[in-house]
């Protein structure tokens, strides 16, 4: 293929429209994840404390349930049609969900209507959360020179740390505004409706994108030339990004966990947001620099590795010393490597798909490591820490994760062009 001619040209306004679509599928994410105490004493039929919020994270892991289906339907218009119709269409459907969960009326109002209500509309974002990842990834590796794919589908995962960062800076600062009573009336749905504003300009900015499928269909299939099973590249992508996931969601739960575990202040636990999204946008970037520089495996492999080994005496030291300096500490060490190995995994596992259907192979098995296990991640936490009354369960939980994954990236072959001209 002659790039030249016709891979189109990535520009900075390109990257941005991209980027937003997973910045407010995953801003949504994290703000029903940090405001989890707060909507459990609104939506919710009133009860104890503890079971008020893990119906409030069962909702939160049901709506990962869609994400599969997202990923076969949208997923696929994206190999059919083209990826910028497949990035219009589940944009459109994540800001709508987003806009109409802000306004879901409390359970004091309309009873079991509510809960109901908030699940239906958790469901169309993981639906169309699912069906966003695979073309917009697709798109941006059809789009970047080889030499610097790794950089630029790191994107992917700095904007959704970016969300990550400014839903930690949007709650901190509801946090420190408003009292704790009006934080649950209607702070939270504030802090919801701020993402939805995003969605005039990001329809806008996608319908400007130039498409990209003809540049899959002329390359050569991965299978052929290269001699990879599909099936085993998706059963090896499905294990790495549910260990990814896990490890992702598991320390996105520290602002949760500091709140009901360590007895910190609200403000004062949402810190630990704005230092994970901080690390992670950084280490993000670098991750995917890396991977361009070192190759995927080598990446990967060493920063899911030293995750590992550094969740324990973190989880450790955090209840050893509950202290909101030590929350930061451990918010931003530990949101390094998970920022530098799962970027790296998902450049490479899309550069060893088929170019042909490439959207779907990547969405599906992303969607269904997501909705598996990164679903599940914060209620199997909260249900761990409930049972056990073992402080160290999530440490526990997540390293064993890791360690699978590990092994499936061990599996997976090098696709980065500086490794293989080496080899």
């Amino acid at each position: 293929m002659d790039e030249g001619e016709q891979r189109p040209k990535l520009t900075t306004g390109g990257l941005v429209a991209v980027g937003l679509g997973n910045a407010l599928a995953f801003y949504d994410l994290i703000i029903f994840s940090v405001f989890a105490v707060q909507i459990s004493k609104v939506i919710y039929p009133p009860g104890d404390p503890a079971t008020e919020l893990m119906l409030t994270l069962g909702t939160f892991a049901l709506g990962f349930l869609t994400r599969p289906l997202g990923a076969v339907v949208i997923g696929r218009f994206g190999d059919r049609k083209g990826r910028k119709p497949a990035m219009l269409l589940s944009f459109s459907l994540a800001g709508t969900a987003v806009l109409a969960q802000a306004l879901v009326p409390p359970y004091a109002a309309i009873g079991i209507a509510a809960p109901l209500i908030m699940l239906a509309l958790r469901m169309i974002l993981g639906f169309a959360i699912g069906g966003e990842v695979g073309p917009s990834t697709a798109y941006l590796v059809e789009c970047a020179p080889p030499a610097k794919r790794g950089t630029i589908v790191s994107v992917q995962f700095a904007t959704q740390e970016a969300a990550s960062l400014v839903a930690g800076i949007v709650g901190f600062v509801l946090a420190g505004m408003l009292s704790a009573a009006a934080l649950e009336a209607w702070g939270w749905r504030v802090a919801m409706g701020i993402g939805a504003l995003i969605v005039p300009f990001g329809l806008w900015a996608r319908s400007r994108l130039e498409e990209t499928l003809h540049v899959a269909q002329a390359e050569t299939d991965s299978v052929e030339e290269h001699g990879r099973s599909p099936g085993r590249l998706a059963l090896l992508g499905f294990i790495m990004i549910s260990s990814a996931t896990v490890a992702t969601y598991g320390l996105q739960y520290l602002n949760t966990y500091a709140q009901r575990q360590l007895g910190l202040p609200v403000q004062e636990a949402f810190t630990a947001t704005i230092f994970y999204g901080l690390a992670a946008v950084i280490f993000n970037l670098g991750g995917g620099w890396l991977s361009d520089r070192y190759g995927r495996k080598p990446v990967m492999i060493g920063g899911m590795a030293v995750l590992a080994l550094g969740l324990l005496p973190a989880f450790v030291l955090l209840n050893a010393s509950p202290t909101t300096l030590t929350l930061l500490l451990v918010s931003f060490t530990l949101s390094i490597p998970n920022a530098i190995g799962p970027a790296a995994a998902v450049v490479g596992l899309t550069e060893a798909l088929p170019p042909r259907a490439r959207s779907a192979n990547l969405a599906i098995p992303y969607a269904l490591g997501v909705a598996v296990f990164g679903g599940s991640a914060q209620f199997i936490i909260a249900w761990l820490l409930k049972a056990t009354a073992d402080p160290l369960a999530p440490a526990y939980y997540v390293t064993a994760i890791v360690l699978v994954g590990l092994t499936a990236m061990a599996m997976m072959p090098e696709t980065a062009p500086v490794r293989r001209k080496k080899a």
